[in-house]
C-alpha cells in the first residue's frame, strides 16, 4: 500500500497558494469578492448587498470570512482567497481522518490526496466561490458524527451539528441533507434502526437552530420586514422562505425561477473534468460497491460502510433533479468520492482484488496522465506561448512524471502515484501559464486596478455600453461603479470605460478624450475553441478603452 508522506500535502498547499496571484474570475468569484469588500466597508454583517443593491441568493458565511481576511490583509486577491484555501486544507485533513476511521491510515491518506489533487479542487482554490468552504463544513460534520457513533461522546455530535449550521450559513440546506443521506443509507443497510431515533438529536437540532439565529434575523430584517422591496423580479419576497426552501428545494419543485435545462447526467458529464484524473477510478469503484451490495442482498456487515457511496449517490440524485445546475454543485460530494476511490485502490494494492480491473485501469490511467502533459504542452507552446521559460518548466514536470511512471517497477501503488503526480505537476503549469494569462483578458480587473493605482475615484467613473459582466471592476477599483447604455446618463463623469460602439458614440457627440488604457477583453468563464486558438482569438475578443473626458 502506498503511504502518502506529509510533504506531498505541503506541495499541494504551495500550489494552492500559487493561485493567489491570479485575479478573481467573473462572474461569481469576483462578485463575491466585491460583496465581501462592501461588507467590510459598511460594517453591516447581517445584511448583504451587491454593488449597493439588495442581494438575496447565497448565505453570508463566505462574505463574513472574506471580509475578516480583508480587514487583516487588505483588499486584494490573497485576502479574498485565503479563507477558502485554508478550508480546503482542513477538508483534506478531515477526509484523511474519516478515511482512517472507516478503513485505515494509508487509505485515509490516499483519500486526502485524491481529493486534494482532483481538478475541481484546484479550480475551487483559484476561482473561489462558496463550494470550498461548504465542502469542508460538510465532510467535517460527517467525520464528527461518525466519531460520535463510535466513541459515544455527546460533544462530538454537538460539534457535528455546529458544523452543519455553518455549512447552511455557507450555501443553504444542502449542508444538512448530505450528512443525512450518508448516515441514513449506512444505518438502513445495516438494519441499525435504533440509530434513527436518539434523544441526542434534539440537542443537535437546538444547536443548529441557535447558530442560525443571527443569519435569520438579518434575512428577516432585510426582506420580510420590507415586502415593498423589489427583489428577484418581484415584491413581497420572504428572505427566510427563500433561504430555507426556495433556494434549494424550489429548484426541484419548480418554484424557483432559476432553470437552465440541465438534465440528470449534467453533473456526471462535468465530473469527467472536475474529478480528473480520478473520475476513471471512481466510476469503477462506485460500480463495484453497488455490485457487492446487490450480492449481499442489500445488507451490510458491521465492519462495512456505505456512508461514502450511499451519500454520494443520494446527493447526486438530489442535485441532479434540480432544474438549474452548474458544474460546481457536485463538489460538495467530492470527499465521499475520494474515499470511495481510495477504498478501491486499497482493494487493488492490499487485498489484491479485482486483478483484471486493476490491469485495465492501470493502462488507461497511464494514457490519461500522458494526455494531461500533452494538453499542458499545447498551453505553453500554442494557446499562450510562454517561451523558453514555459517549455523548461513543462519539460522538468514531464521528466519528473516520467521517472515516476517508468522506474522502480517494484513500487506498490504505481497506479496511484502515476495519477497523483501527473495532475499535480500539470496544475503547476496550468496555474502559471494558463489561468494567469487568461485573466489578463478580464476587463473588469484590468480597468479596476488602473483606477485604484491612479487614485481615480469611482464617483467620477462610468462604464458605457460594455457588454461584459464587469463584476471584477468594483473590487479592483475598490469602489462601487456605475454602468449605463444610455448616452444621456453619462453626465459629467470624467472617466469612461467603453468599447468600440461606445467610442463611436463619444466621437459623434464631439467629446474631447484622452485614452488612458486600452486592450482586448473576453468573458473568461466561457472559453471557446476560437479564443484558445491564437490565430482566431482576435475575432473572439473585443477592444476596450478607458478614457478621460477633457
Amino acid at each position: 500500500m502506498p503511504k502518502v508522506p506529509f510533504w506531498v500535502f505541503i506541495v499541494l498547499a504551495i500550489l494552492y497558494f500559487m493561485a493567489v496571484r491570479v485575479d478573481t474570475m467573473d462572474v461569481d468569484a469576483s462578485q463575491y469578492a466585491e460583496m465581501s469588500r462592501e461588507m467590510l466597508r459598511s460594517h453591516d454583517y447581517l445584511h448583504v448587498y451587491d454593488r449597493g443593491m439588495e442581494y438575496l441568493d447565497k448565505p453570508p458565511f463566505l462574505f463574513w470570512v472574506s471580509a475578516g481576511s480583508m480587514s487583516l490583509f487588505g483588499i486584494n486577491n490573497f485576502a479574498y482567497k485565503l479563507p477558502s484555501i485554508l478550508f480546503a486544507l482542513w477538508a483534506l485533513f478531515v477526509t484523511y481522518k474519516l478515511g482512517k476511521r472507516l478503513y485505515n491510515d494509508v487509505t485515509g491518506r490516499m483519500a486526502a490526496l485524491i481529493l486534494g489533487s482532483c481538478q475541481g479542487m484546484f479550480l475551487m482554490t483559484n476561482d473561489v466561490r462558496c463550494d470550498t468552504i461548504l465542502l469542508s463544513w460538510v465532510i467535517t460534520a460527517i467525520w464528527l458524527i461518525k466519531e460520535w457513533q463510535v466513541q459515544r461522546k455527546l460533544y462530538l455530535l454537538l460539534l457535528g451539528a455546529a458544523t452543519i449550521a455553518f455549512g447552511m450559513m455557507t450555501k443553504g440546506p444542502i449542508a444538512i441533507m448530505v450528512p443525512v443521506f450518508c448516515f441514513a443509507t449506512d444505518w438502513a443497510l445495516k438494519r441499525d434502526w435504533n440509530m434513527f431515533f436518539k434523544p441526542q438529536y434534539l440537542l443537535a437540532i437546538v444547536v443548529i437552530g441557535v447558530l442560525l439565529i443571527p443569519m435569520s434575523i438579518g434575512l428577516y430584517q432585510q426582506f420580510d420586514l420590507h415586502p415593498e422591496k423589489f427583489v428577484t423580479g418581484k415584491t413581497g419576497v420572504s428572505g427566510l422562505r427563500f433561504f430555507y426552501w426556495t433556494q434549494s428545494f424550489g429548484r426541484i419543485t419548480g418554484e424557483s425561477p432559476w432553470q437552465n435545462g440541465a438534465d440528470f447526467s449534467f453533473l456526471l458529464v462535468n465530473m469527467l473534468w472536475s474529478f480528473l484524473p480520478w473520475i476513471f477510478l471512481f466510476l469503477p469503484a462506485l460500480v463495484v460497491s453497488i455490485i457487492e451490495l446487490v450480492k449481499q442482498k442489500f445488507r451490510l456487515q458491521p465492519q462495512q460502510e456505505w456512508i461514502c457511496a450511499g451519500g454520494f449517490l443520494l446527493a447526486y440524485i438530489a442535485l441532479g433533479s434540480s432544474k438549474y445546475q452548474l458544474p460546481h454543485y457536485i463538489f460538495i460530494a467530492f470527499p465521499l468520492a475520494a474515499i470511495t476511490t481510495a477504498k478501491l485502490l486499497k482493494d487493488f494494492f492490499e487485498e489484491n482484488k479485482y486483478r483484471k480491473l486493476h490491469t485495465i485501469v492501470r493502462q488507461y490511467m497511464l494514457y490519461i496522465s500522458a494526455l494531461l502533459f500533452l494538453a499542458c504542452l499545447l498551453v505553453v507552446t500554442f494557446v499562450f506561448p510562454a517561451g523558453v521559460w514555459g517549455i523548461t518548466v513543462w519539460a522538468v514536470c514531464f521528466l519528473v512524471w516520467l521517472y515516476v511512471a517508468t522506474t522502480k517497477r517494484e513500487i506498490k501503488g504505481r497506479l496511484f502515484w502515476v495519477c497523483s503526480s501527473a495532475i499535480i505537476l500539470a496544475n503547476i503549469i496550468m496555474t502559471n501559464f494558463f489561468y494567469y494569462p487568461l485573466l489578463q483578458y478580464e476587463v473588469g480587473a484590468q480597468a479596476g486596478r488602473y483606477l485604484h493605482s491612479n487614485n481615480i475615484s469611482t464617483d467620477h467613473f462610468v462604464a458605457y455600453k460594455m457588454h461584459d459582466p464587469l463584476n471584477a471592476l468594483p473590487f479592483y477599483a475598490q469602489g462601487v461603479t456605475r454602468r449605463t447604455d444610455t448616452a444621456s446618463e453619462l453626465g459629467d463623469n470624467k472617466y469612461i470605460l467603453t468599447g468600440d460602439e461606445g467610442m463611436a458614440d463619444l466621437t459623434n457627440m464631439h467629446y474631447s478624450l484622452d485614452t488612458l488604457k486600452t486592450g482586448r477583453f473576453f468573458k473568461v468563464s466561457e472559453l471557446t475553441g476560437p479564443f484558445l486558438n491564437p490565430s482566431t482569438r482576435g475575432g473572439e475578443t473585443r477592444a476596450y478603452y478607458l478614457v478621460r473626458v477633457r
